[in-house]
């Protein structure tokens, strides 16, 4: 049974998404094209997957890359992970960009990224003069130096 329902419309002739182990954490997308995308190198599309969801308040969809496009192909989404909020109503699309050297093709039906449902907390802002101070402090990027 799953820990949450989400109402779903699939308008692509692709399969719903689904998990593809019972340790998955990510449910496959594919891509909703009526032929195949070429991709040169360094450019990005926003590939439709045809489907559209309605996520219960409190919840949003996590749009992550998959391993097994970006290690073969050097296919990866931008803007990770991409966030579909609960009062989104339109049709997922994924960003890819093409960071390898060669043209990559996407074909029609392709796992092209994979989504991971997430419970929301919202933060409230405290208004404060000042902030407690911890060992690190103001210590940015690489403050701990190379080990």
């Amino acid at each position: 049974m799953p820990d949450i329902q989400i109402r779903i419309i699939n308008q692509s002739s692709n399969p719903l998404p689904a998990y593809a182990t019972p340790g998955s954490s990510g449910m496959d997308l594919r891509a909703n094209i009526p032929a195949p995308l070429t991709m040169n190198p360094m450019e990005r599309m926003l590939v439709p997957t045809g489907l559209f969801i309605e996520l219960p308040d409190g919840y949003e969809a996590q749009i992550r890359p998959r391993s097994g496009l970006a290690v073969k192909q050097g296919i990866t989404c931008l803007n990770t992970p991409g966030t579909i909020d609960a009062d989104y109503r339109g049709e997922i699309k994924i960003i890819l960009v093409n960071l390898s050297a060669e043209q990559q093709v996407i074909q029609p039906g392709d796992r092209i990224a994979q989504m991971v449902f997430q419970q929301v907390i919202k933060g409230q802002w405290l208004l404060a003069d000042e902030l407690t101070n911890t060992e690190r402090n103001q210590g940015g990027f690489g403050h701990t130096g190379k080990q």
